[in-house]
């Protein structure tokens, strides 16, 4: 199966790839939920993801994020991250990554242009509408920092729960999954709307590479059981 989808990666002309949470634990990026630890074990991270938690209590919201930040910066991008930016220099226009992964791994792997539907963690953004005095550069320390002319707050540029994904990756995915020859869908549960929704979109075939099974794999024309930083560098060898 796995030269039957190499032979489909070197003939599709349109290729787009998901990935998710799978392909970050890969290099040793905890999971939202693996993340509890130490002082942070008594908290349930989906209390912490919302702009009312971050309103009620910014500095400790401010203060796991910063803790997850921590953890990030340890982390290098794995032999799949590699592979997929690799590709996409060695044949241009051809390959589009969409990934729910915040961690920025993807970039730091030489990727460009990545539709990070979740945003991401490594960068900030203001918290109300900014005001002219709203200048990111020069806030005023603080946790979280925050400008001294309004009192405006930087808050992590993730997307938290209740909010929508940012409109103009997510439609730029939903035109790639449209358009597309071949979908590979890495290291994601596929349970998480809407970006699952992506692979029972996609117009080409669609591969699953995960460990375990997953909510898409009955969307797929193929499935490939194991780790993404052994099966892609392989899968897109030219």
């Amino acid at each position: 199966m796995t030269q039957e989808v190499h032979a489909w990666l070197r003939a599709a002309k349109r290729i787009a790839v998901l990935t998710g949470a799978g392909m970050s634990a890969e290099s040793g990026v905890p999971t939202f939920r693996d993340a509890q630890t130490g002082l942070w074990a008594q908290f349930d991270p989906m209390q912490l993801a919302t702009e009312e938690a971050f309103r009620a209590n910014p500095s400790m919201v401010w203060g796991w994020y910063a803790f997850r930040r921590e953890m990030i910066a340890q982390v290098d991008p794995n032999a799949g991250h590699l592979a997929l930016a690799a590709f996409a220099q060695r044949h241009p226009g051809r390959l589009t990554l969409i990934t729910q992964n915040v961690d920025g791994l993807h970039q730091r792997a030489g990727s460009a242009g990545v539709l990070a539907l979740h945003g991401n963690i490594l960068e900030d953004k203001w918290l109300d509408i900014p005001k002219p005095c709203c200048d990111a550069d020069s806030a005023a320390a603080g946790n979280p920092p925050y400008c001294s002319g309004c009192g405006n707050m930087l808050r992590p540029a993730v997307v938290w729960f209740g909010e929508a994904l940012p409109l103009q990756a997510l439609d730029a995915a939903q035109a790639a999954a449209r358009e597309c020859d071949l979908m590979l869908v890495v290291g994601t549960s596929g349970v998480v709307y809407p970006a699952a929704g992506l692979a029972r979109t996609a117009a080409g075939k669609v591969v699953i590479i995960n460990p375990g099974p997953t909510e898409l794999d009955d969307a797929a024309d193929a499935v490939l059981r194991g780790k993404a930083a052994q099966l892609l560098p392989q899968l897109l060898e030219d």
